[in-house]
């Protein structure tokens, strides 16, 4: 596409602002019948209704048109939670969790996130860059135009810091098609060479890991769960991050309800992530701190455990995020058509408030929200259009793929040819 394009005659619909949609707000899409969206070097310069096209800056013989009747034009999803970079596959374990084991079961028996830590310290580089860019081609066919990725299967400042340099070398790769935000997770695990010495892993992370990460990565994340980073290593852990100028995410009440939704609003942390055993408490305090709540259905959905609580999330004025988790351990999955569904018929939401999650607020969990996730002037053209023009057909069309056309930074990176 040239630097100026317009698309024309689509069914406009996004949630508008800078910031998290919280509570019944996520319901609000702005919506336009027939709308036109202007776009100049990457970045949406006008939109409104047609009947006030000639009015928009013209289009001219070097402008790209795009005529997108019959279809609904939404912001690009934003997948902002993932770990995308990894070494090797853990098949078997599915098949031992659909025998009965449990997730801790196999961690504790040597599989589960040590395996793929064994399996990412022996990848080279260039087999991770390729690993991780099939799965983005992939996330751009479902719309997908902003993707978080963490590090966390080294646990060793090396493995860390290789993990850490194929997410930089993919989010600035000449030939990309999708935004990408590092996040360091090096206290995703305690490695086997600190078992039982979990104090002293800490201060590895601290002292050795901190100081040459905080300028790779925007944000530091971590596991907090029982038996792994409970309450007190978490906050320190966090205090240290935050001190160094990260910004703040938790894996929080994931397996047990340990208190990790309020350690988030105590932290200041963007979001916190799975939340299946959330209590009152912690709803309440995230919802008054701004802690984006960041929902995982595929991975509830793989685990065969209760979903997090949306609805009372949502009616408890929290603004929540939805992301896949893919990994290769839990969730082998980074079906955004699936998560939709499983979001809409099993969690009780709205799809108004999925389409916020996924857009908007999925960009407000990554800091991005006064960049992408909405359609309005000044923003990045991060767009896609539906194969239908009713935004309905998004669960009704149970885990199905419904995006024709993916546009990243006004240029399309994924167009399939309809037939309905």
């Amino acid at each position: 596409m040239s630097s100026k394009s317009v698309i024309i005659n689509c069914r406009l619909v996004t949630p508008l602002g800078r910031s998290a949609q919280k509570g019944e707000a996520m319901r609000h899409l702005h919506t336009l019948d027939s709308a036109f969206v202007c776009i100049e070097d990457g970045l949406i310069t006008a939109t409104g209704p047609m009947s006030e096209f000639k009015q928009a800056p013209a289009a001219s013989s070097d402008t790209t048109v795009i005529d997108a009747v019959g279809r609904a034009l939404l912001p690009g999803f934003v997948d902002s939670h993932t770990h995308l970079v990894f070494g090797g596959f853990r098949p078997e374990e599915f098949s031992w969790r659909l025998k009965g084991d449990s997730y801790m079961s196999i961690m504790n028996r040597g599989g589960g996130i040590q395996s793929t830590v064994n399996a990412t310290r022996l990848a080279g580089k260039p087999e991770l860059i390729a690993r991780a860019e099939w799965f983005i081609r992939r996330m751009s066919e479902m719309g997908v135009t902003t993707v978080e990725a963490k590090s966390g299967y080294g646990l060793d400042l090396e493995t860390e810091m290789k993990m850490l340099d194929v997410i930089e070398a993919i989010a600035t790769a000449d030939h990309r098609q999708i935004d990408v935000v590092s996040t360091f997770l090096g206290a995703h695990a305690v490695p086997k060479e600190y078992a039982g010495r979990t104090a002293e892993y800490c201060d590895l992370i601290i002292n050795q890991m901190l100081p040459a990460v905080k300028h790779k990565a925007r944000f530091f994340d971590i596991f907090t769960e029982k038996n792994v980073f409970e309450i007190d290593d978490s906050r320190r852990l966090l205090r240290a991050a935050k001190d160094a100028g990260m910004q703040l995410k938790l894996h929080a009440d994931e397996i047990v309800r340990l208190g990790g939704a309020e350690l988030a609003a105590e932290m200041g942390a963007v979001s916190a992530d799975h939340l299946l055993h959330v209590s009152d408490e912690g709803i309440t305090q995230m919802a008054q701190a701004g802690v984006v709540a960041t929902l995982l259905p595929l991975t509830a959905f793989a685990l065969k455990e209760p979903f997090a609580p949306a609805r009372k999330l949502i009616d408890s004025g929290c603004a929540v995020a939805l992301a896949t988790d893919l990994n290769p351990g839990s969730c082998f999955s980074g079906s955004i058509p699936l998560t939709i569904a499983l979001a809409c018929i099993y969690m009780n939401m709205h799809i108004e408030e999925v389409i916020t999650a996924l857009t908007l607020n999925g960009a407000a969990a990554l800091g991005e929200a006064h960049s992408v996730g909405s359609i309005e002037p000044g923003k990045a053209a991060n767009l896609l259009l539906l194969d239908f023009a009713d935004y309905n057909m998004l669960p009704y069309y149970v885990g199905m793929n419904c995006v024709n056309t993916t546009i990243w930074r006004g240029n399309v990176v994924f167009k399939r040819d309809a037939i309905i």
